[in-house]
């Protein structure tokens, strides 16, 4: 395991940088997963290529038009980045592209993983991102699977998550380390973490099931944590919402995400029951059922 003091990757939220955070395979250690927080400034653009890996575009804030290849795509993220689901944009191997910042200033996370497998362009539209709640009381979480295992991509899988206030997610403790099918996949990932309000923190704990790593974090607005191994889990403060995308790959021979669950923690997922969520669609009605009003400013 590297250094922890290496896998929290702190951003530059506060200043005018153009790229806000950045990591890849070469950073990170690892095969295959990278991210880049692009900041583009009102009527400005950027070109942005790439060789041997496959990207996923997720606007986080504003209006972008991309162009690649000949075709031209309109990826958005409506309201804040706590306000609905965005339109995203996946784009192949080898692709070379224009964003260009149609509406107001852009921030856009480029999601990527190496690939070798050549599938083609696809707008990913508000629509066709499934929207499901995941644990229950106060380990209840809103998932949005922009590239679940189904998409037709090689490596690259992309989920958002919003933790509401004083919650946990990624709960009960897992890990995707070992290949181990059709029990575990051997995943990296990337956690790219935003507070709102955005003075507020989380807390993040990752450990190796021999003891050998154990350490946490105190999570702020605009942090990255490479994953490379171990179980994790995660909790924002009481008052706070929390969002993070998630960016997985490995070379297992099938698309999954299948995780191993902590055994000391497992038994928690018997304890939610089928009605545990009825009548929940998003991570504001969780925070209305587990906090009644309780950390909201009046």
């Amino acid at each position: 395991m590297p250094d922890p003091e290496k896998l929290l990757l702190k951003s530059s939220l506060g200043s005018d940088t153009a790229v806000a955070v950045e990591t890849g395979p070469e950073d990170a250690g690892w095969e295959f997963i990278g991210l880049r927080v692009q900041r583009i400034r009102a009527g400005g653009f950027i070109n942005y290529s790439v060789e041997s890996v496959e990207t996923c575009l997720v606007p986080l804030k504003g209006t972008a038009t991309v162009e690649s290849s000949g075709q031209s795509w309109t990826i958005a993220r409506p309201g804040s980045l706590f306000d609905g689901k965005p339109t995203a944009l996946y784009l192949p191997v080898g692709s070379t592209m224009t964003i260009t910042a149609t509406d107001g200033d852009v921030e856009i996370a480029i999601a990527s993983s190496r690939a070798s497998e050549q599938y083609p362009a696809r707008l990913i539209t508000s629509d066709e991102i499934a929207v499901e709640i995941r644990g229950a009381g106060n380990a209840a979480r809103q998932i949005n699977h922009i590239i679940p295992p189904e998409f037709p991509a090689h490596r690259l899988l992309v989920v958002e998550v919003f933790t509401p206030s004083g919650n946990w997610s990624s709960f009960p403790p897992h890990k995707h380390d070992v290949s181990n099918l059709p029990a575990e996949a051997d995943l990296e990932e990337i956690y790219y973490y935003r507070i709102d309000p955005s003075e507020g923190f989380g807390l993040q704990r990752l450990y190796t099931a021999d003891g050998s790593f154990d350490h946490a974090w105190v999570i702020t607005d605009g942090d990255l944590l490479i994953v490379p191994e171990g179980y994790h889990a995660f909790a924002v403060a009481h008052g706070y919402t929390a969002y993070y995308l998630n960016v997985l790959a490995g070379a297992e021979a099938i698309r999954t995400m299948q995780p191993a669950d902590d055994p000391s923690f497992a038994w928690v997922r018997q304890s939610w029951t089928a009605d545990s969520n009825e009548g929940l669609s998003s991570w504001r009605d969780i925070d209305a059922r587990v906090n009644a009003g309780a950390g909201h400013r009046r």
